[in-house]
């Protein structure tokens, strides 16, 4: 243990009387660690890391882990054996240690925070019912709100599309906005970012983030969980912290800590640096690639080695942005000079980055390259040997090097394409298509590698599956085929907050433009930056002009093709596709590009940087090598090609040195919760209770505490269960969870209907998620979902066994068996609940009636959500899986053993029985995926918001 200290870290004798502060539950300190920092003028108690043995060794997301132990020490909850525990952590041991992890604070985005504002107004009532006092229901830890996932790019490609944007914002969701204004005003410790504002994650590294906190006199790690799995993006910082689903949200909100196990940390060493032309896009979806192959779920990723340094801030939160998408819990980089340069640069005070300075240094997590530490794994990438790169056509982690896009892209066709291969018109028929003022264009690639010409329409199909389908939009007529580019948007958190590859998106449309380029009539264009600062550096480089040229006017600062807010196609475009069935595809700058998940007329998304997405906009198709064969023909008449257009590092680093400055960060922040006049404008209720609006098709009363007592309910088995759904791996919370539009044929259209709403005022799922009785309807509504219960069916169908296993909606089938009083399970395959960290792929399957869902394997974050609402996570045998056992869903399901966590114990496994309708059975152990005590303590109360009322209450 170390025993030289700085000058300006003091420690009172560790057998005195702890220091007189207000701190809200004093640490018991059974390690001597209380000391007092002092940085400048100000003083500040910390809880110093060498004072317990073994901390050096840790790496630097652990010993964040370790100081959160040393302050909440209650003797209780969190006790010395767990900081012991945690200062001897063994890294090539499995995780089997519980511990106790308190945030900082709670960032949420209205999406998945309206929900937890309405589950907060709904514990005050239930507390009152109970004989308690509704103000106790109150946030805890600092909650910070963003309004960024409601907003649509309907409009685009002209001037006024921003604010016409907004303006349908508002009237979609004045509802929404209304009770978060109430909420605001209702509870102390929240606050609210309004719309038009930013993306949460940009704004939580450019404002939000303390990287460290003070509080109560206190100075500690910034740490947080979010309501997005994307929170992650603040590893970039050195700040810790994860997305959790909404429910684990509030209770953190409330005091509650996060049971967690302590972590495998995968160590992982950069050194080099990136090459010319290789963006950080390229460098994430490098290293997404590897650590899915790693296989990183559950685990906790660091960055190390001396390409740290190398790597701009921005790219550090661009990669930890990434994390869910490889799987890992977060995945952190230390923090160095880089680290207060940004602090620095986007306008934090002094002060603030002094005390981040002097602690991170003291407490020994400050990045030392010289020094390894030990790591449970390890790999390393050279940063040189990145190349520009995009990911598709489902998922993330399927990175294609863009030499290879064309190819790729045929290899796929043939899984989305439904007609018969046939080659397009001969290439000696060019001919039939002579050159006029007016050219027609062809969304199609060549084939053969020979140059474009866009005054053929059916040229460039040869090899592949083609359907040239004609359009006419506005008096322009033209062909669009499988491939065809209809979105082409530069959107989402990922790479929204770097500057050098949105400065790099404008440079290379700058260049587009001077030699004559235009995008192609039949993609959508969308710019949707991160924050208002984006759009100042590019006014003030004089390239928003060159952008709005190409299409990408600014549509609304905030999360929208990214997350299915892509709007609806042109009318023309969106018809000849569905008439033809087209494979078309979207190219997005964004984190996510699971099926069915960008627009409901597309098929095929890829990810790409954001330079790569005004070049796909130019190009029109992805049936074209862009880095061989031409974008397009310039005003001289000579074909432009990629290399032509793409912006030097030299100049990208000359723009952003020009148009960026400290003051853009703090004239854009400097009263970010005001609002505009519309957000200031608006009604607020007042009152510590909510006063719902039993007309409202928005916000409504939910139904988790209707006869709730004070004593628990014991937990039972199950029987008599029959299948809702029987699925396969990879489903992921976008198919389970209602995501996008609202289509009026299903139970989700057919209620607002019914109440009232008319198709075009439907909006969006994720606008309706304060509302139960939508939520529930679109659960498991995907339409991507396969329910192998069926033959050769998508979308939110199963058989429905009360009606002679007819094919029926999920949610009306659900109902029939709630009526006839049978329970439901799940049966599905790997990786099940992947995704983002959304609440309503728990609360609707609850809701739904699903008691037990049966995989092969969880994704971390949708298994504790299913055991805070309530529903059993069971995994099949190692080895098996329902088409091994022979399990087709037609069975009814018995599950015995439940019963054990009524005695205060978790069984390792439970028995479950599968009765065929001939009467034979199948028998197997399944294993109970509750991992922790926290985590039985939540299931036998009937989920973990039943949990926390009960412990308020008695408090």
């Amino acid at each position: 243990m170390r025993e030289t200290h700085s000058e300006n870290l003091t420690y009172p004798n560790r057998h005195a009387p702890p220091l007189e502060l207000d701190v809200t539950t004093p640490s018991k300190d059974s390690f001597g660690a209380r000391a007092t920092l002092n940085v400048g003028d100000a003083s500040y108690e910390v809880f110093r890391l060498d004072a317990v043995e073994g901390s050096e060794r840790l790496p630097y997301s652990l010993k964040i882990l370790l100081e959160n132990l040393l302050r909440t020490e209650d003797g209780a909850n969190i006790t010395a054996d767990h900081v012991r525990a945690l200062a001897s952590w063994d890294p090539a041991a499995e995780p089997s240690t519980e511990i106790q992890f308190t945030p900082g604070r709670v960032v949420m985005q209205d999406f998945t925070g309206v929900p937890c504002i309405v589950d907060l107004a709904t514990m005050r009532e239930a507390v009152t019912q109970l004989g308690g006092d509704p103000a106790k229901v109150n946030p805890l830890a600092p909650a910070e709100l963003v309004i960024d996932h409601s907003v649509i790019a309907d409009i685009f490609g002209r001037p006024d599309a921003f604010e016409r944007n907004v303006d349908f914002e508002y009237e979609r969701n004045r509802e929404r906005y209304q009770f978060l204004r109430w909420g605001q005003t209702a509870f102390d410790e929240f606050k609210v970012v309004p719309p038009g504002t930013g993306i949460v994650h940009q704004v939580n590294i450019e404002h939000l983030a303390r990287v460290v906190m003070t509080r109560n006199g206190q100075a500690y790690p910034d740490t947080l969980v979010g309501t997005d799995s994307h929170t992650t993006m603040v590893n970039g910082l050195g700040v810790l912290g994860w997305g959790v689903g909404g429910i684990e949200a509030e209770a953190a909100m409330l005091g509650q800590p996060v049971s967690m196990l302590i972590p495998r940390v995968v160590g992982f060493k950069l050194h080099g640096e990136l090459p010319a032309g290789a963006t950080a896009t390229d460098l994430v979806l490098t290293i997404t690639e590897m650590l899915r192959k790693q296989g990183v779920v559950g685990k906790f990723v660091e960055f190390y080695g001396s390409g740290v340094s190398a790597v701009p801030l921005a790219n550090r939160a661009t990669i930890g942005n990434m994390s869910p998408e490889f799987g890992s819990t977060a995945a952190i980089f230390p923090v160095d000079a880089e680290t207060i340069d940004y602090l620095k640069f986007t306008g934090r005070s002094a002060a603030q980055v002094a005390l981040v300075e002097a602690y991170a240094k003291e407490q020994g997590l400050w990045h030392d390259p010289s020094v390894e530490p030990v790591f449970s794994e390890t790999l390393e990438l050279d940063l040189a040997s990145v190349v520009p790169s995009i990911a598709g056509p489902k998922r993330p982690q399927d990175r294609i090097e863009l030499t290879d896009a064309k190819s790729a892209f045929r290899a796929a066709l043939g899984s989305y394409a439904t007609d018969a291969p046939k080659s397009a018109v001969d290439e000696s028929s060019e001919e039939s298509f002579p050159a006029s003022d007016s050219p027609t264009y062809s969304a199609g690639g060549n084939g053969d590698g020979a140059p474009y010409d866009y005054h053929s329409a059916a040229r460039g199909a040869k090899g592949r599956t083609s359907k040239p389908t004609k359009v006419t939009v506005d008096g322009a007529e033209f062909e669009i085929d499988h491939g065809a580019v209809a979105i082409a948007a530069i959107t989402s958190c990922t790479n929204t907050s770097n500057p050098s590859v949105m400065i790099g998106a404008a440079l290379l449309a700058k260049k587009a433009v001077e030699r004559g380029l235009e995008r192609k009539p039949w993609v959508k264009t969308t710019l949707a930056p991160g924050s208002k600062v984006v759009m100042d550096y590019y006014d003030r480089a004089g390239l928003t002009p060159y952008l709005d040229k190409l299409g990408f006017n600014l549509v609304g600062y905030g999360c929208t093709t990214c997350i299915g807010n892509s709007g609806p196609l042109q009318e023309e475009i969106s018809a000849a596709v569905q008439e033809s069935d087209l494979a078309v595809v979207s190219v997005l700058s964004g984190n996510r590009n699971f099926e069915g998940r960008i627009n409901p007329d597309i098929k095929m998304n890829y990810l790409a940087s954001p330079p790569l997405v005004v070049a796909y906009a130019l190009a029109g198709s992805m049936d074209i090598d862009i880095t061989t064969e031409p974008l397009g023909i310039g005003s001289d008449g000579q074909p432009v090609h990629l290399s032509d257009i793409w912006p030097t590092p030299q100049e990208i680093s000359d723009t952003i040195t020009a148009a960026l400055s400290a003051e853009s960060f703090a004239s854009s922040y400097s009263d970010v919760f005001a609002g505009d006049e519309r957000w200031q404008s608006l009604p607020t209720p007042t009152g510590k209770t909510f006063e719902w609006d039993p007309e409202s098709t928005y916000v409504r009363k939910p139904p988790y505490f209707e006869g709730m007592e004070m004593s628990t309910t014991p937990v039972t088995d199950i029987t008599g269960a029959r299948v809702l759904a029987l699925l396969g791996d990879s489903v992921t919370t976008d198919h389970i969870s209602p995501a996008g539009a609202i289509k009026a044929d299903t139970p989700a259209g057919k209620y607002l209907t019914e109440h009232g709403v008319d198709r075009k005022d439907f909006n969006s799922y994720g606008s309706r998620r304060g509302n139960h009785e939508v939520m529930i309807r679109g659960t498991f509504a995907n339409i991507r979902l396969r329910n192998l219960l069926l033959d050769d069916v998508q979308g939110g169908y199963t058989r429905d066994f009360t009606a002679n296993g007819e094919q029926a909606f999920i949610y009306d089938a659900a109902q029939n068996y709630a009526a006839a009083g049978i329970p439901l399970v799940v049966l599905a395959g790997k990786e099940y609940g992947s995704g983002s960290s959304r609440d309503w792929a728990a609360k609707g399957t609850s809701l739904l009636g699903v008691r037990a869902v049966i995989a092969e394997s969880f994704e971390r974050i949708h298994r504790s959500n299913l055991i805070g609402m309530g529903v059993l996570p069971l995994q099949f045998p190692e080895g098996e899986t329902a088409s091994s056992l022979g399990l087709d869903g037609t069975e009814t399901f018995d599950l015995t053993g439940v019963t054990t966590l009524n005695e205060g114990a978790t069984p390792r496994t439970v028995k479950v029985t599968a009765t065929r309708t001939d009467g034979s059975t199948v028998d197997f152990d399944a294993v109970v995926r509750i991992d922790t005590p926290g985590e039985a303590d939540y299931y036998r109360n009937g989920g973990i918001m039943q949990y926390v009322l009960r412990k308020m209450v008695n408090s």
